[in-house]
């Protein structure tokens, strides 16, 4: 039992020093915990592949979980026994990785978009048009700092996306002015923070010693920050951090039922619609992948398929009669 927090810590340890997020620190050291406690506290050094294969089996036929659950869960146990313990896996080989469904991507035609979008307001409408506008993903909406929102050029720097990647995607026009106005409100509270002596933000990869006043500079601020303070779990210091996506997740769904829409959407459908939007318009597939930020064109020819129109084009034979 006191190994346990040391193993844990040895986790978050690892986890920082290769940069991974605050988010996935958690989800790992949860899959440790409950790793380990489904073989009544062991040691990880103690177990092995039988080990493993025993508890992914118990999450997919008793906790019947995803396949991408189960597949997460594999990762944290390989990031403990190879990055953090340090073993050898000679049983990698026999650990059964979960297949993944292949599954269509829900899309939504431009008039449900449009719907669904009009019936959001403030802030959250603004972060929602910018998901369809943009084609990101919500936390990269949500973690956009001011300096990488470029008006002149017309276009958003999205640094440290999915994969550790940075990439360029499209500002689009209609939104320019909303977000200017959005910006110099929130510029205003800003500047009414630094009066009291704060206004300080979260900078990644050390990058707050490199940048001593960074924290409290304009260009680092949060495109969309939080209403309040929260104390950052790494540091412990309390700040300003930025708009809790659970807002967005929570009013989007609220916009769908209103509007009667039957579609299992969710705020990363927008991306999907974005994709798909833009091929139905004609636009090059290895430009649109650029835009996504997909590392493989073979990830964005999915919307291809949903391009398709009554199975794959074909007139039904009902529709001659």
């Amino acid at each position: 039992m006191d190994g346990k927090p040391r193993l844990l810590d040895q986790v978050r340890e690892q986890i920082r020093l290769k940069h991974y997020s605050i988010r996935t620190e958690y989800v790992y050291c949860e899959w440790v915990k409950r790793f380990i406690r489904f073989h009544s506290y062991r040691h990880p050094e103690e177990m092995g592949a039988a080990e493993v294969e025993a508890f992914l089996s118990d999450l997919a036929v008793r906790k019947n979980v995803s396949a991408s659950t189960q597949n997460q869960a594999l990762a944290a146990l390989l990031f403990l026994y190879k990055q953090v313990l340090q073993l050898d896996l000679p049983w990698l080989g026999e650990v059964v990785r979960a297949k993944k469904p292949s599954r269509l991507p829900v899309v939504l035609s431009l008039a449900e978009v449009q719907q669904i979008l009009a019936q959001l307001d403030g802030e959250i409408a603004l972060a929602a048009n910018l998901l369809y506008g943009s084609g990101m993903r919500l936390m990269e909406v949500m973690r956009l700092r001011v300096k990488d929102v470029d008006f002149m050029r017309g276009e958003i720097l999205i640094r440290d996306g999915k994969g550790m990647k940075d990439r360029v995607t499209v500002l689009p026009r209609c939104l320019v002015e909303p977000l200017k106005t959005h910006l110099t409100l929130v510029k205003a509270r800003h500047n009414a923070e630094l009066k009291e002596g704060r206004g300080d933000v979260y900078l990644p990869f050390a990058l707050e010693r490199k940048y001593p006043n960074g924290p409290w500079s304009w260009a680092w601020q949060y495109v969309f920050p939080a209403a309040g303070l929260s104390v950052d779990p790494r540091s412990g210091r309390a700040r300003r951090h930025h708009l809790d996506e659970k807002r967005v997740q929570r009013a989007f769904k609220a916009a769908i039922k209103r509007t009667g829409i039957v579609k299992l959407a969710t705020p990363h459908t927008l991306r999907h619609s974005f994709a798909t939007h833009l091929l139905e318009s004609g636009q090059d597939i290895r430009t649109v992948q650029e835009l996504l930020g997909h590392a493989d064109v073979k990830t964005t020819m999915i919307y291809t398929h949903v391009l398709n129109r009554g199975g794959l084009a074909v007139l039904s034979p009902l529709d001659r009669a």
